[in-house]
């Protein structure tokens, strides 16, 4: 089950990232040493009580007329519309009540998603408490007084956000069709791969409606085998900012990335990988996503005997972090190698849910220690006790040792190569928690 997305959306200068940064906390952190992820981060995994969610900041704006403000706002909040399960409306009560607000408030409540509004910068309560009284004007509902920098007010406002998540579906655990997120910057060809590969199909199971959610959720049957494609192709967003065009794309990406089980990062042949294609694959390995990496366009490409091996090279070096990602090159033009994308999803899709037992895993670890010795630190040497497979999409794997500072960062991914090389798993991240022997 995909986890619900919370955006937040406001005018500059209200507080959302001071929001945002408070309720990720130490969950902003990123991978280290990932490339092409900045380290402005605008999305983060949050819990509160038993709800986890995907939160995301809508922010970025710095217009210099109102007039632009209004306008992107509005795009703001047409992106959190489309995108999110509920939205965080964040007004500043020392500013007031604002036109700006109320125009955006009229979107969102002709969205009926669920709006959540929050009255930041509240930090005395006497002395702003009447003032956010007047956010009853905007007819969305009660306003919260919160305080972003203070922590203050935060506990009622997200009660009243996991109030408006969808209840758990017990149909959505039966549903087995892989869900496929189609990614890239613009112009790369995905409406044209989708495109294509409905077009050799001719069958289409129904466009599902009802939702903006669900809007670019296409079924589609192949060889008997129904597949669901999230199609992310219709992003592009006619900003004059590139900064913003990218904030946006970002935004959505997140949301079609957490709802898929594979992601298909196309990636323009004639440009080879760019930043902001290693920040949607960055996207999609810290959501433990099963990854393809699709390279289109390749009929545009003047080939000799080492195109292919040098073009990989250059992927494999831009994308070090995800080596696991299974590489096709494509044309969603001619149909070059587009029948091949549904064998390699198939792949993907089961090496993400396969289950590896037990026993044949602490064969692999004790070989594994036998080959190369453990580290060890000050006369004490790291010992690596059980191993055992945890859960599915991605696997994850719990490795019991007596310290866990011993257990380096180089020495897990030892153990995971050895694991990948003894049952291959291609196309999927692999997650590892180190516990100490007795501890929970």
């Amino acid at each position: 089950m995909s986890k619900p997305i919370v955006a937040v959306v406001g005018r500059p200068n209200v507080g959302k990232s001071t929001l945002f940064n408070a309720l990720s906390g130490s969950r902003i952190s990123i991978v280290k040493d990932t490339p092409g992820i900045t380290r402005d981060r605008i999305y983060a995994e949050v819990s509160w009580l038993d709800h986890d969610f995907t939160l995301i900041d809508t922010g970025g704006i710095e217009p210099e007329s109102k007039d632009i403000i209004l306008s992107q706002m509005r795009e703001q909040a047409q992106i959190a519309i489309d995108t999110a399960d509920v939205i965080i409306f964040m007004v500043d009560v020392r500013q007031g009540l604002q036109d700006a607000d109320g125009k955006v408030a009229d979107m969102l409540r002709r969205s009926k998603k669920p709006v959540v509004l929050a009255v930041n910068k509240v930090d005395d309560i006497k002395k702003f408490g009447n003032d956010v009284y007047e956010f009853y004007n905007l007819g969305i509902g009660e306003p919260f007084a919160i305080s972003s920098a203070n922590m203050m007010g935060l506990g009622d406002m997200l009660d009243e956000v996991v109030s408006h998540f969808p209840e758990h579906d017990p149909d959505e655990e039966d549903d087995d069709r892989p869900r496929v997120a189609i990614v890239g910057k613009p112009n790369v060809g995905k409406s044209s791969i989708i495109n294509k590969l409905l077009g050799e199909e001719r069958v289409i199971v129904s466009e599902i409606a009802g939702t903006t959610r669900d809007a670019v959720d296409t079924p589609v049957i192949h060889n008997g085998r129904e597949y669901v494609f999230i199609d992310t192709a219709g992003l592009r967003r006619k900003n004059k900012v590139k900064e913003e065009l990218e904030h946006f794309m970002v935004v959505r990406t997140v949301g079609a990335v957490e709802r898929a089980d594979v992601v298909v990062l196309v990636i323009d042949a004639l440009e080879g990988v760019t930043e902001q294609d290693a920040k949607i694959a960055g996207i999609a390995h810290e959501s433990g996503k099963g990854m393809i990496i699709a390279v289109n366009k390749w009929d545009a490409i003047e080939k000799n005997d080492r195109t292919v091996r040098e073009y990989e090279e250059k992927i494999r070096n831009i994308l070090s972090f995800m080596p696991y990602a299974e590489l096709v090159f494509i044309s969603a033009k001619t149909g070059q190698r587009l029948g091949r994308l549904y064998d390699i999803i198939d792949m993907v899709v089961m090496n993400h849910s396969m289950r590896v037992k037990t026993g044949l895993l602490n064969e692999i670890m004790s070989e594994a220690v036998a080959m190369q010795q453990p580290p060890s630190d000050k006369g004490k040497r790291l010992k690596l006790f059980y191993i055992t497979q945890a859960a599915v999409k991605p696997p994850t794997f719990v490795i019991f040792v007596n310290d866990k500072e011993l257990m380096h960062f180089s020495y897990t991914r030892y153990i995971e190569n050895q694991v990948r090389e003894a049952f291959g798993f291609r196309g999927t991240p692999l997650k590892f928690i180190i516990r100490e022997r007795g501890s929970e």
